[in-house]
């Protein structure tokens, strides 16, 4: 019998995959955005980038806690339990609430 791979990015090819529009140039606005502690903002993985956080993050919602060199501490809510993540800014989208 074969096992099937329990590996960091088992099960995301189609959540990793990206639009097709997407594709191209890397975004260097993307790159070197900047957030303020307290802002919102979403998770969202551009694999085009290295140091990806983990998949089951994609698509989550969180404020900024803190700053460690070029990444943040965002403050998610998974099933209940509120967990602080590392990202780099490229993983990040800014989330305008008003």
């Amino acid at each position: 019998m074969v096992y099937g791979s329990h590996g960091f990015l088992r099960r995301s090819r189609n959540t990793l995959k990206g639009k097709p529009r997407d594709r191209g140039k890397i975004s260097i606005r993307r790159y070197f955005q900047e957030f303020e502690v307290g802002e919102t903002a979403g998770i969202s993985i551009d694999v085009q980038y290295r140091n990806i956080p983990y998949p089951k993050f994609n698509g989550k919602l969180g404020k900024i806690t803190k700053q460690q060199g070029r990444a943040y501490y965002i403050n998610i809510n998974d099933n209940g339990r509120k967990k602080d993540v590392l990202v780099s800014p490229e993983h990040l989208k800014k989330i305008n609430k008003g």
